[in-house]
């Protein structure tokens, strides 16, 4: 059926929600924009030394005109620094997926215009992300290196320790059948040089482009030796003595361009079936509404469907059990021509609505449909008669359908997401496919109006046994505190900051991004890859 919207854009409330959510979306675009301030002030000296800044070496890359869905644009905000107006987002690296020679693919480009490209605390984090998509998603891995690496003035065991799984996943990616091309474009020492040691393909770019397990200022403290960088790892010493390198190029460009080359030489996409474009008829409420049809404030209600009837085709959908657990929308509906289980919150999910969602997404299962999980609730329902009613039995069993459903799974945060009801919604613990926030978003425990009531109830019942008087000040400045703390960490862009999830979209772009991720899936389910016991090796 077709939704008919009861939504009043010229409302208070409209006219409000659109004025706040709109400030976040452009929070949101001046964070981003952070990073490539601070990469452009190099482009001079690059030049200088004959080079492409990294955003352009991006934009070589990939086919002009397709789409590309960037992901962890905010990684490490307020990692680098506790400070909002002074952390710069991204993590001295460019993520994401685009086409490349007709073919999707994950890039990483390393931002050697922020600091040489040196890894921050999250850039692991956000590499590893993407490796982990690539290898579930099956899209060949490009990777367009230079990197001071790891700085060694901030070094941490546990950095070091996790940063090993970076080469293991090459190395899984390769043995899985999916290759990895390395454009060797400037240095890339020490543990950074596995990164083209470990790409089956490796194109090193001429007089910049250079990999050794130590540069000649290492060596000589090491060893004394007195030698020089490019005999030690320069490109044309690996295209001519080491054979690391099997492809030199003259500079950016011609190493840029004989990647492509390379990408269209594996004839990727040879095992997808042959089908017509699916037919995507685009919805009849204006996408735009979504910025003032959501509160910013998760605590004021609204109705999913009224989301839902804005990004799928021809604003269609059947909704199922509509009468019970009503909290809980269940809807079957298409996007892009692909059908899918959307399931969202209108409010916290009761028993009958833990038992819908579960049934729901075992028969989305069952008929091989992806899902997609639209988090607006603060959680499962508690209280004596909702525990008397079997919520932790029903919350368990939708947490149960959730982990086991083998059907491509994406989540969106577009409100609260809390508690274990975040779980039962496949939050980031459940490694959904792909995982998105908008702005307004917050994730966490619980709420930090909830966390200091609860904290505050502690401190009165422990005052009332001991028979104490409670400093009601004392009290009030903690749960101020309190509440503080949570509410920072429950930031979509905190979050965000931290790899817990894939980025945060405007949400006139949701439609975009929930098409672009589903026909992602369906390529990587459809594509034959020839997995072997051992990633391609150099002899």
């Amino acid at each position: 059926m077709r939704f008919i919207s009861q939504l009043d854009k010229d409302s208070d409330s409209y006219r409000r929600n659109r004025a706040d959510m709109l400030a976040l979306v452009d929070r949101l675009r001046a964070l981003e924009a952070r990073p490539m301030a601070l990469s452009e002030e190099r482009r001079a000296r690059m030049e200088a030394r004959g080079q492409i800044t990294p955003r352009d070496r991006l934009a070589r890359l990939l086919d002009p005109g397709l789409p590309f869905v960037q992901l962890h644009s905010l990684a490490g905000y307020m990692v680098d620094s506790a400070d909002p107006e002074t952390s710069v987002p991204g993590a001295s690296v460019i993520i994401g997926i685009g086409f490349v020679s007709g073919v999707r693919c994950m890039v990483v480009v390393d931002d050697s215009g922020i600091k040489a490209g040196a890894m921050t605390e999250m850039t692991a984090a956000a590499f590893l992300s993407a490796q982990e998509v690539a290898l579930k998603q099956r899209l060949p891995f490009l990777h367009l290196v230079e990197s001071a690496g790891a700085n060694l003035m901030e070094y941490r065991v546990e950095l070091w320790a996790h940063g090993g799984k970076l080469f293991r996943n090459l190395a899984r990616l390769s043995a899985a059948g999916i290759p990895n091309i390395a454009v060797l474009h400037g240095p890339s020492t020490a543990g950074g040089a596995y990164m083209p040691g470990l790409a089956d393909y490796v194109v090193g770019v001429r007089k910049n482009g250079m990999a050794a397990l130590a540069g000649a200022a290492l060596v000589h403290a090491a060893t004394g030796e007195r030698a020089n960088d490019r005999d030690l790892g320069g490109s044309e010493m690996h295209a001519q003595t080491s054979g690391l390198v099997e492809y030199l190029a003259e500079d950016d460009a011609h190493g840029i361009e004989i990647a492509r080359q390379v990408v269209a030489a594996l004839d990727w996409n040879k095992s997808l079936p042959a089908r017509p474009a699916p037919a995507a008829v685009a919805p009849p409420l204006d996408p735009e509404d979504l910025a003032g049809l959501v509160p910013v404030d998760y605590r004021v209600p609204y109705d999913m469907r009224e989301l839902a009837a804005r990004v799928v085709d021809g604003g269609v959908f059947q909704d199922f059990k509509p009468r019970y657990g009503v909290s809980t929308v269940c809807l079957q509906a298409a996007i892009h021509g692909i059908a899918v289980g959307i399931i969202g919150n209108n409010g916290p999910i009761d028993p009958d609505g833990a038992t819908k969602a579960a049934q729901f997404i075992q028969l989305c299962g069952q008929s091989d449909t992806p899902l997609i999980f639209l988090n607006n609730t603060t959680g499962y329902m508690v209280g004596t008669a909702y525990e008397q009613a079997g919520m932790i039995k029903h919350g368990a069993k939708m947490i149960q359908a959730v982990t086991s459903v083998d059907v491509p799974r994406i989540t969106l945060y577009v409100g609260a997401s809390f508690g274990a009801g975040n779980y039962g919604m496949s939050g980031y613990a459940y490694e959904p496919d792909f995982l998105f926030a908008w702005p307004n978003a917050t994730t966490g425990v619980m709420g930090g109006e909830q966390a200091a009531g609860t904290m505050a109830m502690v401190a009165r019942a422990g005052a009332a046994r001991k028979g104490q008087e409670l400093d009601e000040a004392r009290l009030a400045k903690q749960s101020a505190m309190i509440a503080a703390h949570f509410d920072r960490q429950s930031d979509a862009f905190y979050t965000s900051g931290r790899c817990l999830d894939h980025g945060v979209i405007d949400p006139r772009d949701t439609r975009r991004v929930l098409g672009f991720c589903l026909h992602t899936c369906r390529e990587a389910r459809a594509r034959r890859v020839k997995p072997g016991s051992y990633g391609v090796a150099r002899f």
